[in-house]
């Protein structure tokens, strides 16, 4: 059974039944939307199962098997378990990244100490 929810920092956030969530943000560089779709497994890790990118450009070519739909180029991958994933919030980029699971939140558009998110035990 995958966890109910994320640790995200020292919050909380529930997460849909399926123990699946997205990261959006905008590229740095590029200045176009990136998204990845993430699934907390039952070994209490997390695994990249899709992504998305807006355009194209620098370090934003769609992965092997993307397709175009709804104006994103998207893909699916059967990414390495990972126990958690660090965001730097340097507060430099044009945006914070959107979590988004049973709703929808900003994290990391600030300057602040890097973000981990993990399952929670």
């Amino acid at each position: 059974m995958s966890a109910s929810c994320l640790m995200v920092g020292a919050a909380m956030v529930a997460l849909a039944s399926d123990g699946q969530f997205s990261l959006q943000w905008m590229h740095s560089v590029e200045h176009e939307g990136w998204r990845e779709h993430w699934q907390v497994t039952d070994h209490d890790t997390l695994r990249l199962v899709g992504a998305a990118v807006k355009g194209s450009g620098a370090g934003m070519e769609p992965g092997p098997g993307g397709h175009f739909e709804d104006g994103w180029w998207v893909w699916t991958t059967d990414g390495p378990d990972v126990p958690t994933l660090t965001l730097a919030a340097s507060g430099a980029t044009i945006s914070g990244w959107t979590l988004c699971s049973k709703k929808c939140e900003t994290i990391g558009a600030d300057r602040e100490a890097p973000i981990h998110i993990a399952p929670c035990d």
